[in-house]
Formats: C-alpha cells, sequence, structure tokens
C-alpha cells in the first residue's frame, strides 16, 4: 500500500466475487427462478459491471444513461432491468422490443405503449407504491415513510395504471415492483412488502410471471441478517399467494456486493495545531467516502509513513479533513492517541456504495482505482483524471 498513489480506491477482487457467489447461492437455495439484477447507481464502474456480467448478472438501470452504459458494457438488451422516471422514450421502446425487463415508474410511458408494433405481444411490469407508513411505520426514515415512487395502491393511481393497460391488446402485465428504501433493512419489511405484493397480485387477478423485490439488503456482515435471512422471509411472504415453481424473483442489490468491497486511501498532507487541538489535512476529502454528509462513524485503519517515529507525542484531539476549501470538509476525530504526520495513510473501510457515483467533480478529479487481487498485488484498473481529461469532454468541433 506504500507505493499507491493517493488519493484512491481499492477494489478487493476475492471480497467482491465472494459477495456475488454468495447472493447467487442463497438465491437458488430459496428460488426455483432468480435473477441477480446489479444496480448500476451504486456503483456503476465498468470492472464491476463486466464481474457481475460475467457471473451471469443483469443490470438494473434507472436512466437512458445508465442503459446505454450498460450495452456498452456488453450486456444483451434482454439482460437489463430498466426502472426508474429517466427512461428516454427511444430507449424505453428499445428496451421492451428487445424483451428487457421494463418495469413503468411514469404516466408517460405507459402512453409510449401505444408506440409498440401491433403484430407482437410485449410484456412489461410496473413499479407499485409501498407507503411504510402504513405497511412497516417502525421501518420508515424521517420524513420518508410515503414513497415518491410507483403508482400507488392506496388511491386510484394504481387501478387507473393497470386499466390503461389492460386496453392495450399487444400488451401483457407480467411484473410487479416492489423496491423500497428501509430505516434499518429490517428482515420483517421485506416479508410484509412481499406479501403485499401477493395481496395486491390477488386483489387484481394478475397472471405474474415475476415478481421484482428490489435491493437494500446488508451484504455480508459481521452481526448483521444474511442473504439466507432476506431471502428466506421472502420466499416464505410470496409463498403465501404464488406458487414460486412458476415465477421469477428478481433482487436489485447494490450496496450488498459492493460496499464491503471497496476501501478508499488517502494520505496525510498538512499537520496544524489550531486553539487546543490539531487539524489533519489529507488529500482524500469527505466527498469520496460520505457524498450525503450523513456518516457519524468510519470503519478506518492507519498506516504511518516509513520516517515513523515512536516519539511522536500523544495529543488530546486530531481533527481528520478533507483536501477540499470547505470549512465542513471535517471527516472524523481522533482522541488521546499519537500526532499523525505529513505522509501518514488512512485506509476507510467499506465505502464502496454510493461514492464513486456521487462524487463531485470539485476542485479535485477523479481519484485512482486499484484492484487487489487474490496474491495481495495491486493493479491500477482506472487512472485519475486530469485537467486535460476533463477539458477534453467540452471540446467542440466546428
Amino acid at each position: 500500500m506504500h507505493n499507491l498513489e493517493t488519493p484512491a480506491f481499492i477494489i478487493k477482487k476475492e471480497i467482491l466475487d465472494n459477495s456475488i457467489h454468495s447472493l447467487k447461492l442463497s438465491l437458488s437455495k430459496h428460488f426455483p427462478n432468480s435473477i441477480l439484477s446489479y444496480s448500476l447507481k451504486t456503483n456503476s464502474l465498468p470492472y464491476i459491471l463486466k464481474n457481475i456480467k460475467e457471473n451471469d448478472g443483469y443490470a438494473e438501470v434507472v436512466s437512458s444513461d445508465e442503459y446505454e452504459l450498460a450495452k456498452l458494457v456488453g450486456f444483451e438488451i434482454k439482460n437489463i432491468v430498466y426502472n426508474g422516471p429517466l427512461k428516454s422514450k427511444l430507449t424505453f421502446l428499445e428496451a421492451i422490443r428487445s424483451r428487457a425487463i421494463v418495469n413503468i415508474e411514469t404516466k408517460q410511458e405507459i402512453d409510449w405503449l401505444s408506440e409498440l408494433p401491433k403484430d407482437d405481444v410485449y410484456s412489461i411490469g410496473i413499479r407499485i407504491n409501498i407507503d411504510l407508513d402504513i405497511l412497516a411505520p417502525e421501518d420508515a426514515k424521517q420524513n420518508e415513510g410515503y414513497s415518491r415512487f410507483g403508482f400507488s395502491p392506496e388511491n386510484d393511481e394504481l387501478e387507473t395504471a393497470l386499466q390503461k393497460i389492460s386496453k392495450y391488446s399487444n400488451i401483457k402485465l407480467a411484473g410487479l415492483h416492489a423496491h423500497r428504501t428501509t430505516l434499518s433493512r429490517a428482515v420483517k419489511t421485506y416479508e410484509e412488502i412481499a406479501k403485499y405484493i401477493g395481496d395486491l397480485a390477488h386483489k387484481h387477478s394478475l397472471e405474474l410471471e415475476y415478481v421484482d423485490i428490489g435491493g437494500g439488503f446488508y451484504g455480508i456482515m459481521e452481526g448483521k441478517p444474511t442473504f439466507n435471512d432476506y431471502f428466506s422471509a421472502i420466499s416464505k411472504g410470496l409463498s403465501s399467494y404464488f406458487d414460486l415453481e412458476h415465477i421469477t424473483v428478481i433482487v436489485e442489490p447494490g450496496n450488498a456486493i459492493v460496499a464491503s468491497a471497496i476501501d478508499f486511501v488517502s494520505q496525510v498532507i498538512d499537520v496544524k495545531k489550531i486553539q487546543d487541538f490539531y487539524t489533519i489535512t489529507t488529500d482524500g476529502s469527505r466527498n469520496d467516502l460520505d457524498p450525503f454528509y450523513r456518516k457519524q462513524n468510519y470503519f478506518y485503519s492507519i498506516y504511518p509513513d516509513d520516517s515513523y517515529s515512536s516519539k511522536s507525542p500523544s495529543v488530546p484531539l486530531q481533527i481528520i479533513s478533507g483536501g477540499t476549501c470547505l470549512e465542513y470538509d471535517k471527516i472524523f476525530e481522533i482522541k488521546d492517541s499519537r500526532l499523525l504526520q505529513v505522509g501518514d495513510k488512512i485506509l476507510y473501510k467499506s465505502v464502496g456504495a454510493y461514492t464513486m457515483t456521487l462524487s463531485p467533480l470539485f476542485i479535485r478529479y477523479f481519484p485512482n482505482v486499484y484492484l487487489l487481487d487474490e496474491d495481495k498485488s495491486y493493479s491500477l484498473i482506472r487512472k485519475k483524471w486530469s485537467a486535460t481529461d476533463f477539458f477534453d469532454i467540452y471540446k467542440t468541433t466546428k
């Protein structure tokens, strides 16, 4: 690690592979028919996407840009799950014609169905609105009990959408999509959502080919629910209404696959005493680690520089900060510990989800990404952006 150019993300191949294989194994244990569809929005690094593809996974995309990226990586359109409100009409129609799994999210998409050829039958799904204030209020985030997404069964929104779809003689409603972000990722909530899907299918006499349960599970983490815990609960909830031999269960994990598989390393570049404490400036940023600025704690390790001296004093308080010119780019505190020095490295563990894809091009461009192989060797798989790389995007031809 001492030879790595900082700041940098580090993909741990062994953990990434283990997460994918463990999830697939658990799916096959609980469901006769299942699809692992990886959420591109969580981390869209092409290396990860190719790894998913090579393991027979699908790409779950939520915009026309992600849809095109999945195609560029090599996913066949029929191996894409297309969700979200940012579909373009062109990609929406292409995806349906090419037998992708397409889940309706907006009312305009229902209108676009009229432009499909009438000489064939096409399958689509629709996202249902999951109101946790009703279904599982104890697992609703503050101010997020209701969801912005999907068609609500609690009023006439879903009923009206189903009626409009039923008027197309060349369209079959084949699936329900029920992804929902929860507060605690509780296993019980997934069971309740699964039962709710079955309830709706029964109420509306839907003959479904698939149920898309979404994602949001914990990954391989000590002391947290396992894949088997989640899928056992989902299986129990669905089997109350469905014959699992005749329905495909789709999951859309992102965090569960990449969070623990990626670390971030930065280096101390300055040490100053301010008032009665020390500020430690690093070449990373909280933007790299926590773009939502919500985290309270980090899993980290400190690697002293080669010139480390055991005579370095212990100090009461050090505030570890990023290298941006923002006063609030403060990452964490260290109390009653050795004073860090220039050249020390800090390794932040399990930061693979919603970091690379949300890091802004602010002050410093995208950092290096290294692959840590099973033999503990490092290789560079994405070179850091330079000013030239950034500038070239804005070049225009006349």
